[in-house]
Protein backbone atom coordinates (compact mmCIF):
# COMPACT_ATOMS: atom_id res chain seq x y z
CA UNK A 1 0.00 0.00 0.00
CA UNK A 2 1.85 3.60 -0.95
CA UNK A 3 2.30 5.86 1.46
CA UNK A 4 -0.92 8.08 0.74
CA UNK A 5 -3.58 5.45 0.66
CA UNK A 6 -2.01 4.49 3.93
CA UNK A 7 -2.34 8.25 5.40
CA UNK A 8 -5.94 8.17 4.31
CA UNK A 9 -6.80 4.90 5.66
CA UNK A 10 -5.43 5.61 9.38
CA UNK A 11 -7.32 9.12 9.16
CA UNK A 12 -10.27 7.01 7.88
CA UNK A 13 -9.71 4.66 10.97
CA UNK A 14 -9.62 7.65 13.75
CA UNK A 15 -12.85 9.09 12.15
CA UNK A 16 -14.35 6.01 12.83
CA UNK A 17 -12.70 5.32 16.54
CA UNK A 18 -14.18 8.98 17.33
CA UNK A 19 -17.32 8.19 16.16
CA UNK A 20 -17.92 5.30 18.50
CA UNK A 21 -16.42 7.10 21.44
CA UNK A 22 -18.52 10.18 21.07
CA UNK A 23 -21.78 7.58 19.98
CA UNK A 24 -20.75 5.86 23.43
CA UNK A 25 -20.13 8.70 25.37
CA UNK A 26 -23.73 10.39 24.24
CA UNK A 27 -25.70 7.22 24.81
CA UNK A 28 -23.72 6.28 27.88
CA UNK A 29 -22.84 9.06 30.21
CA UNK A 30 -24.49 11.83 28.71
CA UNK A 31 -27.80 9.68 28.34
CA UNK A 32 -29.84 10.98 31.41
CA UNK A 33 -29.00 14.33 30.82
CA UNK A 34 -30.13 14.74 26.91
CA UNK A 35 -33.45 12.68 28.23
CA UNK A 36 -33.95 14.71 30.91
CA UNK A 37 -33.04 18.69 28.91
CA UNK A 38 -35.78 20.72 28.79
CA UNK A 39 -35.37 21.57 25.17
CA UNK A 40 -36.01 18.13 24.19
CA UNK A 41 -39.49 17.61 23.42
CA UNK A 42 -39.65 13.89 22.82
CA UNK A 43 -40.19 13.37 26.40
CA UNK A 44 -43.32 15.39 26.03
CA UNK A 45 -44.64 13.29 22.98
CA UNK A 46 -43.99 10.04 24.41
CA UNK A 47 -45.89 10.93 27.60
CA UNK A 48 -48.99 11.19 25.22
CA UNK A 49 -48.19 7.88 23.35
CA UNK A 50 -49.79 5.38 25.28
CA UNK A 51 -52.92 5.75 27.67
CA UNK A 52 -52.56 7.36 31.21
CA UNK A 53 -53.35 5.37 34.38
CA UNK A 54 -56.53 6.91 35.92
CA UNK A 55 -57.97 8.42 39.52
CA UNK A 56 -60.75 6.42 40.46
CA UNK A 57 -63.45 7.90 43.35
CA UNK A 58 -65.77 5.25 44.81
CA UNK A 59 -65.02 2.47 42.30
CA UNK A 60 -65.22 4.60 39.36
CA UNK A 61 -62.63 6.64 36.91
CA UNK A 62 -63.23 10.42 37.27
CA UNK A 63 -60.62 10.54 34.12
CA UNK A 64 -59.79 8.91 30.88
CA UNK A 65 -57.37 8.76 28.54
CA UNK A 66 -58.53 9.28 24.87
CA UNK A 67 -56.99 7.90 21.61
CA UNK A 68 -56.55 11.40 19.27
CA UNK A 69 -54.00 9.84 17.05
CA UNK A 70 -52.06 13.55 16.26
CA UNK A 71 -48.93 13.84 14.92
CA UNK A 72 -47.08 14.47 18.25
CA UNK A 73 -49.60 13.24 20.53
CA UNK A 74 -51.60 9.86 20.79
CA UNK A 75 -53.62 10.70 23.95
CA UNK A 76 -55.26 13.28 25.53
CA UNK A 77 -56.54 13.74 29.03
CA UNK A 78 -60.26 14.32 30.09
CA UNK A 79 -62.24 14.42 32.97
CA UNK A 80 -65.96 13.27 33.78
CA UNK A 81 -67.32 15.99 36.25
CA UNK A 82 -64.28 18.00 35.64
CA UNK A 83 -65.01 20.53 38.11
CA UNK A 84 -66.53 18.40 40.39
CA UNK A 85 -63.33 16.82 40.71
CA UNK A 86 -60.45 19.53 39.83
CA UNK A 87 -59.52 20.46 42.92
CA UNK A 88 -58.87 16.92 43.46
CA UNK A 89 -57.30 15.83 40.59
CA UNK A 90 -55.81 18.76 39.08
CA UNK A 91 -55.03 18.64 35.53
CA UNK A 92 -52.96 17.08 33.22
CA UNK A 93 -52.00 19.27 29.63
CA UNK A 94 -50.27 18.70 26.86
CA UNK A 95 -48.89 22.14 27.21
CA UNK A 96 -49.13 23.07 30.81
CA UNK A 97 -47.50 20.17 32.25
CA UNK A 98 -49.56 18.84 35.49
CA UNK A 99 -50.70 19.67 38.71
CA UNK A 100 -52.15 18.31 42.00
CA UNK A 101 -52.52 14.70 41.72
CA UNK A 102 -51.59 14.72 38.44
CA UNK A 103 -48.35 16.22 39.03
CA UNK A 104 -47.51 14.21 43.05
CA UNK A 105 -48.75 10.39 41.23
CA UNK A 106 -47.69 11.51 38.02
CA UNK A 107 -44.77 8.15 38.70
CA UNK A 108 -48.28 5.52 39.01
CA UNK A 109 -50.35 7.90 36.38
CA UNK A 110 -47.52 8.08 33.32
CA UNK A 111 -46.42 4.13 34.17
CA UNK A 112 -42.41 6.17 35.02
CA UNK A 113 -42.49 4.90 38.42
CA UNK A 114 -39.61 2.03 39.18
CA UNK A 115 -42.17 -0.05 40.87
CA UNK A 116 -43.67 -0.33 37.62
CA UNK A 117 -40.41 -2.00 36.13
CA UNK A 118 -41.62 -5.62 36.09
CA UNK A 119 -44.82 -4.77 34.90
CA UNK A 120 -43.54 -2.93 32.03
CA UNK A 121 -40.71 -5.32 31.12
CA UNK A 122 -43.74 -8.09 30.78
CA UNK A 123 -45.62 -5.71 28.83
CA UNK A 124 -42.52 -4.75 26.53
CA UNK A 125 -42.30 -8.70 26.14
CA UNK A 126 -45.69 -9.75 25.45
CA UNK A 127 -46.12 -7.01 23.35
CA UNK A 128 -48.79 -5.39 25.11
CA UNK A 129 -49.49 -1.44 24.85
CA UNK A 130 -48.00 0.27 27.89
CA UNK A 131 -50.03 2.11 30.24
CA UNK A 132 -50.25 3.76 33.51
CA UNK A 133 -51.18 2.96 36.47
CA UNK A 134 -54.30 4.22 38.52
CA UNK A 135 -54.84 6.10 41.93
CA UNK A 136 -57.16 5.21 44.50
CA UNK A 137 -58.45 8.58 45.89
CA UNK A 138 -60.57 8.27 49.89
CA UNK A 139 -63.28 10.75 48.26
CA UNK A 140 -66.67 9.93 49.29
CA UNK A 141 -68.76 10.74 45.68
CA UNK A 142 -71.95 11.46 47.42
CA UNK A 143 -70.14 13.72 49.81
CA UNK A 144 -68.25 15.53 47.29
CA UNK A 145 -71.55 16.26 45.28
CA UNK A 146 -73.29 17.50 48.45
CA UNK A 147 -70.71 20.01 48.68
CA UNK A 148 -70.25 21.27 45.28
CA UNK A 149 -74.20 21.49 44.59
CA UNK A 150 -74.57 23.07 47.93
CA UNK A 151 -71.68 25.83 47.59
CA UNK A 152 -73.44 26.09 43.98
CA UNK A 153 -72.68 29.30 42.69
CA UNK A 154 -71.32 30.92 45.62
CA UNK A 155 -67.73 31.14 46.21
CA UNK A 156 -66.26 29.21 49.05
CA UNK A 157 -64.87 25.85 50.22
CA UNK A 158 -65.85 22.49 51.76
CA UNK A 159 -63.82 19.82 53.28
CA UNK A 160 -64.88 16.46 54.81
CA UNK A 161 -62.84 13.81 56.71
CA UNK A 162 -63.11 10.85 58.93
CA UNK A 163 -62.05 11.80 62.37
CA UNK A 164 -60.95 7.76 63.02
CA UNK A 165 -58.66 7.61 60.14
CA UNK A 166 -57.87 11.13 58.52
CA UNK A 167 -59.38 9.92 55.18
CA UNK A 168 -60.34 13.25 53.09
CA UNK A 169 -63.96 12.64 51.69
CA UNK A 170 -65.03 15.36 50.06
CA UNK A 171 -62.53 18.62 49.04
CA UNK A 172 -64.50 21.01 46.77
CA UNK A 173 -63.64 24.51 45.83
CA UNK A 174 -65.88 26.85 43.95
CA UNK A 175 -65.83 28.61 41.78
CA UNK A 176 -64.34 25.24 40.26
CA UNK A 177 -63.12 24.72 36.13
CA UNK A 178 -62.97 21.98 33.67
CA UNK A 179 -59.57 20.49 33.27
CA UNK A 180 -60.50 18.75 29.78
CA UNK A 181 -60.61 22.66 28.67
CA UNK A 182 -56.68 23.02 28.03
CA UNK A 183 -55.91 19.03 28.14
CA UNK A 184 -54.08 19.45 24.70
CA UNK A 185 -51.59 21.40 22.17
CA UNK A 186 -54.34 23.57 20.56
CA UNK A 187 -54.58 27.19 19.75
CA UNK A 188 -57.96 26.97 21.91
CA UNK A 189 -56.75 25.09 24.88
CA UNK A 190 -53.77 27.75 25.46
CA UNK A 191 -56.63 30.52 25.09
CA UNK A 192 -59.36 28.75 27.74
CA UNK A 193 -56.05 28.35 30.24
CA UNK A 194 -55.29 31.98 29.41
CA UNK A 195 -58.99 33.19 30.36
CA UNK A 196 -58.84 31.04 33.29
CA UNK A 197 -56.02 32.72 34.55
CA UNK A 198 -57.25 36.16 34.33
CA UNK A 199 -60.51 35.42 36.12
CA UNK A 200 -60.35 37.42 39.45
CA UNK A 201 -62.78 34.98 40.65
CA UNK A 202 -59.86 32.79 40.64
CA UNK A 203 -61.28 29.50 39.42
CA UNK A 204 -58.28 27.55 39.80
CA UNK A 205 -57.28 28.43 43.35
CA UNK A 206 -58.18 25.40 45.44
CA UNK A 207 -59.62 27.22 48.54
CA UNK A 208 -60.23 23.86 50.75
CA UNK A 209 -56.28 23.81 51.08
CA UNK A 210 -54.31 27.06 49.38
CA UNK A 211 -56.76 29.89 51.25
CA UNK A 212 -56.72 31.43 54.59
CA UNK A 213 -59.66 33.20 56.21
CA UNK A 214 -59.90 34.58 59.18
CA UNK A 215 -61.93 31.71 60.81
CA UNK A 216 -64.23 33.70 63.24
CA UNK A 217 -66.13 32.33 66.24
CA UNK A 218 -65.41 28.88 65.02
CA UNK A 219 -61.42 29.61 66.31
CA UNK A 220 -63.45 29.78 69.52
CA UNK A 221 -63.56 26.06 69.69
CA UNK A 222 -59.31 26.50 69.94
CA UNK A 223 -60.17 28.85 73.05
CA UNK A 224 -61.98 26.61 74.61
CA UNK A 225 -59.80 24.16 74.40
CA UNK A 226 -57.15 25.86 75.67
CA UNK A 227 -58.80 27.40 78.55
CA UNK A 228 -59.67 23.25 79.67
CA UNK A 229 -56.20 22.21 78.86
CA UNK A 230 -54.83 24.82 81.03
CA UNK A 231 -57.27 23.93 83.93
CA UNK A 232 -58.94 27.84 83.75
CA UNK A 233 -62.21 26.06 84.06
CA UNK A 234 -63.33 22.38 85.31
CA UNK A 235 -66.71 22.15 84.02
CA UNK A 236 -68.62 22.99 80.53
CA UNK A 237 -71.21 24.93 82.77
CA UNK A 238 -68.71 26.91 84.67
CA UNK A 239 -69.31 30.76 84.97
CA UNK A 240 -66.74 32.85 83.36
CA UNK A 241 -66.93 35.97 85.41
CA UNK A 242 -66.65 37.88 82.16
CA UNK A 243 -68.35 41.63 81.99
CA UNK A 244 -70.49 43.02 79.36
CA UNK A 245 -69.28 45.22 77.81
CA UNK A 246 -65.52 43.69 77.86
CA UNK A 247 -63.05 46.41 77.47
CA UNK A 248 -60.10 45.02 75.51
CA UNK A 249 -56.67 45.36 77.61
CA UNK A 250 -54.64 48.34 77.90
CA UNK A 251 -57.30 50.11 75.56
CA UNK A 252 -61.05 51.99 75.89
CA UNK A 253 -62.68 49.62 73.12
CA UNK A 254 -65.54 47.46 73.86
CA UNK A 255 -65.51 44.22 72.56
CA UNK A 256 -69.45 43.90 71.15
CA UNK A 257 -71.01 40.64 70.66
CA UNK A 258 -73.47 39.88 67.77
CA UNK A 259 -76.42 41.32 69.50
CA UNK A 260 -76.74 43.42 73.01
CA UNK A 261 -79.60 41.12 74.37
CA UNK A 262 -77.40 37.81 74.05
CA UNK A 263 -76.94 36.49 77.59
CA UNK A 264 -73.33 37.00 77.54
CA UNK A 265 -72.81 38.47 80.82
CA UNK A 266 -70.86 35.52 83.60
CA UNK A 267 -72.21 32.94 80.97
CA UNK A 268 -71.11 29.49 80.99
CA UNK A 269 -68.46 27.95 78.81
CA UNK A 270 -71.73 26.19 77.22
CA UNK A 271 -73.65 28.74 76.71
CA UNK A 272 -71.00 31.34 75.35
CA UNK A 273 -70.23 28.70 72.75
CA UNK A 274 -74.22 28.08 71.87
CA UNK A 275 -74.76 32.06 71.19
CA UNK A 276 -71.06 32.26 70.57
CA UNK A 277 -70.53 35.24 72.53
CA UNK A 278 -67.26 37.31 71.76
CA UNK A 279 -66.88 38.76 74.86
CA UNK A 280 -66.31 35.24 76.94
CA UNK A 281 -63.75 33.90 74.33
CA UNK A 282 -61.70 37.32 73.81
CA UNK A 283 -61.22 37.35 77.64
CA UNK A 284 -60.43 33.78 78.08
CA UNK A 285 -57.79 34.15 75.48
CA UNK A 286 -56.29 37.59 76.90
CA UNK A 287 -56.28 36.15 80.38
CA UNK A 288 -54.11 32.64 78.77
CA UNK A 289 -51.98 35.19 76.85
CA UNK A 290 -50.48 34.84 73.36
CA UNK A 291 -47.94 32.12 74.21
CA UNK A 292 -50.53 29.40 75.75
CA UNK A 293 -53.12 29.95 73.21
CA UNK A 294 -50.53 29.77 70.20
CA UNK A 295 -49.19 26.48 71.76
CA UNK A 296 -52.82 24.92 71.71
CA UNK A 297 -53.44 26.36 67.79
CA UNK A 298 -49.99 24.59 66.81
CA UNK A 299 -51.31 20.90 68.64
CA UNK A 300 -54.44 21.44 66.41
CA UNK A 301 -52.04 21.75 63.26
CA UNK A 302 -51.69 25.96 63.08
CA UNK A 303 -48.49 27.26 61.31
CA UNK A 304 -47.49 24.01 59.55
CA UNK A 305 -48.33 22.98 55.91
CA UNK A 306 -49.98 19.39 55.62
CA UNK A 307 -49.58 17.25 52.65
CA UNK A 308 -52.40 15.53 51.85
CA UNK A 309 -49.87 14.63 49.25
CA UNK A 310 -51.68 17.67 48.04
CA UNK A 311 -49.71 20.47 50.51
CA UNK A 312 -52.18 23.31 51.92
CA UNK A 313 -51.13 26.63 53.06
CA UNK A 314 -50.62 26.67 56.55
CA UNK A 315 -52.81 28.63 58.90
CA UNK A 316 -51.39 30.96 60.87
CA UNK A 317 -51.75 31.71 64.66
CA UNK A 318 -50.01 35.08 65.61
CA UNK A 319 -46.37 34.79 67.74
CA UNK A 320 -46.32 38.38 68.84
CA UNK A 321 -49.76 40.33 69.36
CA UNK A 322 -50.42 42.62 72.01
CA UNK A 323 -53.01 41.88 74.49
CA UNK A 324 -55.77 43.35 72.89
CA UNK A 325 -54.47 41.57 69.64
CA UNK A 326 -54.55 38.42 71.66
CA UNK A 327 -58.05 38.98 72.91
CA UNK A 328 -59.24 39.12 69.35
CA UNK A 329 -56.85 36.35 67.72
CA UNK A 330 -58.86 34.34 70.28
CA UNK A 331 -62.12 34.80 68.54
CA UNK A 332 -60.98 33.60 64.79
CA UNK A 333 -60.22 37.44 63.91
CA UNK A 334 -57.53 40.02 64.10
CA UNK A 335 -54.18 37.89 62.57
CA UNK A 336 -55.67 34.54 62.82
CA UNK A 337 -56.35 32.47 59.33
CA UNK A 338 -56.97 29.00 59.24
CA UNK A 339 -57.82 26.83 55.92
CA UNK A 340 -61.02 24.81 55.55
CA UNK A 341 -58.92 21.97 55.86
CA UNK A 342 -57.69 23.08 59.04
CA UNK A 343 -60.95 23.85 60.61
CA UNK A 344 -62.11 20.30 59.79
CA UNK A 345 -58.79 19.06 61.15
CA UNK A 346 -60.20 20.80 64.36
CA UNK A 347 -63.36 19.50 64.28
CA UNK A 348 -61.76 15.86 63.65
CA UNK A 349 -59.80 15.93 66.44
CA UNK A 350 -62.48 16.90 69.00
CA UNK A 351 -65.02 14.05 67.75
CA UNK A 352 -61.93 11.14 67.72
CA UNK A 353 -61.67 12.06 71.68
CA UNK A 354 -58.35 14.28 71.17
CA UNK A 355 -56.53 12.48 68.50
CA UNK A 356 -55.68 14.08 65.28
CA UNK A 357 -54.89 11.67 62.34
CA UNK A 358 -53.38 12.60 59.21
CA UNK A 359 -55.39 13.89 56.40
CA UNK A 360 -54.82 11.69 53.51
CA UNK A 361 -56.47 11.75 49.91
CA UNK A 362 -54.89 8.67 48.25
CA UNK A 363 -55.75 4.94 49.24
CA UNK A 364 -54.25 3.10 47.33
CA UNK A 365 -52.04 3.19 44.26
CA UNK A 366 -51.88 0.13 41.61
CA UNK A 367 -50.47 -0.98 38.23
CA UNK A 368 -52.98 -1.24 35.15
CA UNK A 369 -53.05 -4.92 35.89
CA UNK A 370 -55.03 -3.51 39.42
CA UNK A 371 -52.22 -5.12 40.99
CA UNK A 372 -51.60 -3.52 44.41
CA UNK A 373 -48.49 -0.84 44.73
CA UNK A 374 -49.16 0.89 47.57
CA UNK A 375 -51.42 1.13 50.39
CA UNK A 376 -51.88 4.33 52.80
CA UNK A 377 -51.29 3.22 56.29
CA UNK A 378 -53.01 5.28 58.54
CA UNK A 379 -51.03 7.83 60.91
CA UNK A 380 -51.33 9.91 64.12
CA UNK A 381 -50.61 13.42 63.89
CA UNK A 382 -50.90 14.42 67.45
CA UNK A 383 -52.82 14.24 70.72
CA UNK A 384 -54.01 18.18 70.98
CA UNK A 385 -56.20 17.52 73.76
CA UNK A 386 -56.88 15.15 76.15
CA UNK A 387 -60.02 12.79 75.99
CA UNK A 388 -61.69 14.49 79.20
CA UNK A 389 -61.53 18.07 76.99
CA UNK A 390 -62.80 16.19 73.89
CA UNK A 391 -65.92 14.74 75.63
CA UNK A 392 -66.84 18.60 77.29
CA UNK A 393 -66.11 19.79 73.85
CA UNK A 394 -68.28 17.75 71.95
CA UNK A 395 -71.08 18.39 74.78
CA UNK A 396 -70.62 22.13 74.00
CA UNK A 397 -70.53 21.38 69.94
CA UNK A 398 -74.45 19.58 70.76
CA UNK A 399 -75.67 22.37 72.56
CA UNK A 400 -74.34 24.64 69.36
CA UNK A 401 -76.59 22.95 67.47
CA UNK A 402 -79.77 21.19 69.57
CA UNK A 403 -80.16 24.60 72.23
CA UNK A 404 -82.94 26.57 71.77
CA UNK A 405 -80.56 29.49 71.44
CA UNK A 406 -77.74 27.44 69.70
CA UNK A 407 -76.38 29.31 66.60
CA UNK A 408 -76.04 25.93 64.58
CA UNK A 409 -79.78 24.62 64.77
CA UNK A 410 -79.75 24.76 60.95
CA UNK A 411 -77.43 21.37 60.80
CA UNK A 412 -79.75 19.16 63.15
CA UNK A 413 -80.05 15.84 61.31
CA UNK A 414 -82.96 13.22 62.74
CA UNK A 415 -81.44 10.17 64.02
CA UNK A 416 -77.45 11.72 64.56
CA UNK A 417 -75.67 12.88 67.11
CA UNK A 418 -74.74 16.28 65.87
CA UNK A 419 -72.15 18.92 67.15
CA UNK A 420 -71.16 22.15 65.62
CA UNK A 421 -69.79 25.47 65.33
CA UNK A 422 -70.83 28.74 63.42
CA UNK A 423 -69.06 31.56 62.76
CA UNK A 424 -69.28 35.01 60.92
CA UNK A 425 -65.45 36.39 60.46
CA UNK A 426 -64.99 40.28 59.55
CA UNK A 427 -62.51 41.13 57.30
CA UNK A 428 -61.42 43.79 55.12
CA UNK A 429 -60.09 47.16 55.42
CA UNK A 430 -61.91 48.61 58.93
CA UNK A 431 -63.95 45.21 58.28
CA UNK A 432 -65.78 46.65 55.40
CA UNK A 433 -65.71 43.32 53.38
CA UNK A 434 -68.79 41.08 53.36
CA UNK A 435 -68.12 38.70 56.29
CA UNK A 436 -67.13 34.91 55.22
CA UNK A 437 -69.65 32.74 56.73
CA UNK A 438 -68.21 29.59 58.24
CA UNK A 439 -69.58 25.80 60.27
CA UNK A 440 -67.44 23.36 61.47
CA UNK A 441 -69.11 20.63 62.62
CA UNK A 442 -69.26 16.53 63.04
CA UNK A 443 -72.00 13.97 63.69
CA UNK A 444 -71.64 10.15 64.49
CA UNK A 445 -74.20 7.46 63.50
CA UNK A 446 -75.27 3.98 65.63
CA UNK A 447 -72.41 2.48 63.97
CA UNK A 448 -69.70 3.83 65.06
CA UNK A 449 -69.15 5.90 61.77
CA UNK A 450 -68.04 9.29 62.10
CA UNK A 451 -67.41 12.54 60.04
CA UNK A 452 -66.18 15.90 60.50
CA UNK A 453 -66.50 19.04 58.67
CA UNK A 454 -65.54 22.10 57.89
CA UNK A 455 -67.71 25.11 54.97
CA UNK A 456 -66.70 28.54 54.35
CA UNK A 457 -68.75 31.22 52.14
CA UNK A 458 -67.16 33.94 51.02
CA UNK A 459 -69.96 36.05 49.44
CA UNK A 460 -73.01 34.41 50.04
CA UNK A 461 -75.29 37.36 50.22
CA UNK A 462 -75.36 41.24 48.87
CA UNK A 463 -76.96 42.15 52.54
CA UNK A 464 -74.14 42.38 55.34
CA UNK A 465 -76.77 41.32 57.32
CA UNK A 466 -78.29 38.48 55.84
CA UNK A 467 -74.79 36.17 56.48
CA UNK A 468 -73.81 34.33 58.63
CA UNK A 469 -72.54 30.90 59.32
CA UNK A 470 -75.87 29.24 60.66
CA UNK A 471 -77.57 30.50 57.92
CA UNK A 472 -75.60 30.14 54.69
CA UNK A 473 -73.03 27.35 55.68
CA UNK A 474 -74.57 24.74 58.10
CA UNK A 475 -77.02 23.65 55.68
CA UNK A 476 -74.49 22.77 52.99
CA UNK A 477 -72.79 20.96 56.17
CA UNK A 478 -75.59 18.91 57.08
CA UNK A 479 -76.27 17.89 53.38
CA UNK A 480 -72.60 16.48 53.55
CA UNK A 481 -72.75 14.79 56.55
CA UNK A 482 -76.05 13.39 55.71
CA UNK A 483 -74.44 11.83 52.28
CA UNK A 484 -71.65 10.13 54.27
CA UNK A 485 -73.62 8.73 57.57
CA UNK A 486 -76.79 7.61 55.09
CA UNK A 487 -79.46 9.67 57.03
Amino acid sequence: MNKPIRRVSIFCLVLILALMVRTNWVQGVQAESWASNKNNKRNEYDRFAYPRGNIIVGGERVTNSDFVDGLRYKYKRSWVDGPLYAPVTGYSSQVFKTSQLESLEDGILSGTDDRLFFRNTLDMLTGEQKKGGDVVTTINPKAQKAAFEGLGNKKGAAVAIDPRTGAILALVSTPSYDPGTFAGAEKSDGEAKAKLDADPNKPMLNRALRETYPPGSTFKLVTAAAAFENNIFQSIDDPTDTPAPYILPGTRTELKNESSTEPCENATLRTALAVSCNTVYGKIGADLGKDKMREQAEKFGFNATVDTPIRSTASVYPKDSTPDGTALDSIGQHDTKATPLQMAMVSAAIANNGTLMQPYLVDEERSASLTTISKHTEKKLGQPISPATAQKLQDMMVSVVEDGQGTGHNARIPGLKVGGKTGTAQHGEDNNGLPFAWFTSWAKGDNGQSVAIAVVVEDGSNNRDGISGGRLAAPIAKAMMQAVLGK
